[in-house]
């Protein structure tokens, strides 16, 4: 393992990151406390409780997913697509430096960003409303899983992009839909069975569910199956990825 050279990946992107400060950390915060106010004043008042928590706390766990999962695909598509916008991939791929370890520093800097941002917007909360997390470690152990899961999808994703337009497709077309539509503002359970049928389909809504039960100890679905889909996404990335550069596709022409 060449441990200096991803620490030289990992720390040129976290540098970037404190030099675009207001985009990668302030915006995101911002724009959450506003979603805290909004749906607090004009929902909260109309639903006072969610399954025995109080409306304001209950989308305290889908609004830190939203910004995680939006922001680990943001950071790790453009970490990735920049180098061969610019030409400096094919030094990278030209030197030392193994596949994995590549991967390693662009997705566990895009990752350390995310979980960074996440932690920040759920101090922000605490202004907002009362919080408490009966299961902290958990807590955290679905937040590290999501930011890493969905920056490898993110690295796919600015290899897969040939245009800055691409970059910004998937977050907004597929990602931010799927985050709405995945209980962030609700519980699946107050759906029609019907929707309630078609929303298991949906990714995201694991993600959230198993999120909000390190919370409150409620969720839509069982927390193992919530466990065992976000290993099962990670696994299929990380085949894709392994894919991608054995093939070297997007990446060697």
């Amino acid at each position: 393992m060449n441990f200096e050279a991803v620490k030289a990946i990992y720390l040129f992107e976290m540098a970037r990151t404190w030099r675009t400060l207001l985009q990668s950390i302030v915006s995101p915060v911002v724009s959450t406390s506003l979603y805290f106010v909004v749906f607090g004043a004009a929902i909260g008042s109309r639903i006072t409780q969610v399954e025995g928590v109080s409306y304001g706390t209950f989308i305290v766990p889908g609004l830190v997913m939203l910004s995680v999962l939006t922001q680990s695909i943001t950071n790790a598509s453009f970490g990735i697509y920049f180098p061969k916008f610019i030409g400096t991939i094919y030094e990278i791929l030209s030197a030392p430096v193994s596949y994995f370890e590549i991967v390693l520093g662009y997705v566990g800097a895009a990752a350390t960003k995310s979980i960074i941002l996440g932690l920040i917007i759920l101090a922000t909360a605490g202004l907002f409303v009362p919080l408490h997390i009966q299961h902290p470690v958990w807590m955290l152990a679905f937040l590290v899983m999501t930011a890493v899961t969905f920056s490898l999808f993110g690295f796919i994703v600015g290899i897969w992009a040939d245009g800055f337009e691409k970059l910004q497709m998937i977050p907004l077309l597929i990602i931010t839909p799927l985050t709405f539509l995945g209980g962030s503002f609700y519980s699946i359970s107050m759906l029609p069975p019907g929707w309630q049928t078609i929303a298991l389909f949906n990714p995201v809504v694991y993600l959230i569910s198993g999120f909000r039960w390190s919370f409150y100890e409620i969720a839509d679905v069982s927390v193992s199956v919530s466990i065992g889909m976000t290993l099962g996404f990670l696994a299929i990335c990380m085949l894709l990825v392994w894919w991608i550069f054995r093939t070297g596709y997007r990446l060697k022409n």
